[in-house]
């Protein structure tokens, strides 16, 4: 991807990924750029996230990042940030933070003056209607 030099910001990054719902082809490529681009993919389910991983041949490492150490993880995320490597956010399906774990997060990078960038995709309100 090219960003025009009046863009560039060399903060680390937390970015938001949208994942598909149902069909791995509905990944954006975009999606599939970040991902390949970040130092670390926080997942809500690891095992899941490595099925999509593998459908891109993406092989970054990756992290656990759940309900259930959502405020542990946070900790760790922000010192990923902290030592300068940006890091991706994704759930199972659809978009982190929408019936899934990441407000915390989110509101650790805020607070600590890190860029949250979403990356569109798959959206089940839209599957909805």
């Amino acid at each position: 991807m090219k960003i025009q030099k009046s863009f560039e910001d060399n903060r680390s990054k937390l970015y938001l990924v949208a994942t598909p719902i149902g069909n791995l082809n509905e990944m954006t490529p975009r999606a599939v750029e970040i991902l390949k681009s970040v130092d670390m993919i926080a997942a809500e389910d690891t095992r899941v996230t490595q099925k999509l991983l593998n459908h891109f041949e993406i092989n970054n490492k990756m992290i656990s990042y759940h309900k259930f150490n959502e405020k542990e993880s946070t900790e760790g995320i922000i010192n990923l940030l902290d030592q300068g490597m940006d890091v991706a956010l994704v759930s199972d399906a659809g978009y982190p933070l929408i019936s899934d774990p990441g407000e915390i997060l989110v509101g650790a990078c805020v607070n600590a003056g890190y860029s949250v960038i979403p990356v569109s995709g798959s959206s089940a309100f839209i599957n909805a209607l």
